[in-house]
């Protein structure tokens, strides 16, 4: 008896390494011309156009039924659950006073027709109603400086 190896697995189709049919074929390193690189984003053509204008002040007046809101769009109203808004191209004034108890403010919009609309929130402590009084001249005055 030889002392041969035994013969190698069979392997099964389509593993190893591709038939020499189907080999690359080495070529020679091709020298390529250097190519310009294209920009990865293209800057825009345009000059930015300015955007609507930040934020400005607001005010929130808030009791258990009620409440009152003054920002950039205008006046908003809110009383048991019913919520009315007045955009400042349809307001002629806005008025705002204390209640004749001292306990409330008191704010009222003037419509352009005439119509007069009012908010009354309560000022739980009474001390929060001279904070709402400095906000709310301050907010006003921001948005319908006196002329």
């Amino acid at each position: 008896m030889t002392d041969q190896p035994p013969p190698p697995p069979a392997v099964p189709p389509g593993f190893g390494p591709p038939p020499p049919q189907y080999a690359p074929q080495a070529s020679p390193p091709q020298a390529f011309p250097p190519q310009p690189v294209p920009p990865q984003y293209a800057l825009p053509q345009y000059a930015p156009q300015p955007g609507p204008p930040g934020p400005g002040p607001e005010f929130l007046a808030v009791d258990k039924r009620n409440s009152v809101v003054v920002d950039a769009s205008g006046v908003a109203f809110e009383m048991y659950d019913i919520t009315v808004d007045f955009p400042w191209p349809e307001i002629r004034s806005v008025h705002h006073k204390a209640s004749p108890d001292g306990k409330a403010l008191m704010v009222a919009v003037v419509h352009l027709d005439g119509r007069v609309y009012e908010c009354v929130v309560t000022a739980k402590p009474r001390e929060r109603l001279r904070g709402w009084f400095a906000q709310l001249t301050w907010v006003l005055g921001h948005y319908r400086p006196t002329g």
